[in-house]
């Protein structure tokens, strides 16, 4: 499912229109970075947990020559799966 079409799908459940559904889609994402760029954790309870970690500097060896590499630290966006979300799943 891309961004339109979840747009789309959300659109009917809420029973609002496609414009109305993208505004509330793209303040949510907004919304979710700046709290994450903060160094903040957004949980939503049933759905899942958005966290951001600390990836330590390591070696990697590049595929097509085989030289080592160094990958330098960076931090990630990591999402923990809500219980409730996991059991719809199964």
């Amino acid at each position: 499912m891309n961004k339109a079409e979840l747009i789309h799908a959300m659109a009917a459940e809420a029973k609002m229109t496609k414009i109305e559904t993208k505004k509330v889609l793209e303040a949510f994402i907004t919304t979710v970075s700046k709290s994450l760029k903060k160094g903040d954790r957004v949980a939503l309870i049933g759905f899942g947990t958005f966290n951001v970690v600390k990836r330590v500097a390591r070696k990697g060896r590049n595929p097509q020559t085989g030289k080592e590499i160094k990958i330098a630290a960076k931090k990630v966006v990591k999402f923990k799966v809500g219980s409730a979300l996991a059991g719809k799943v199964k």
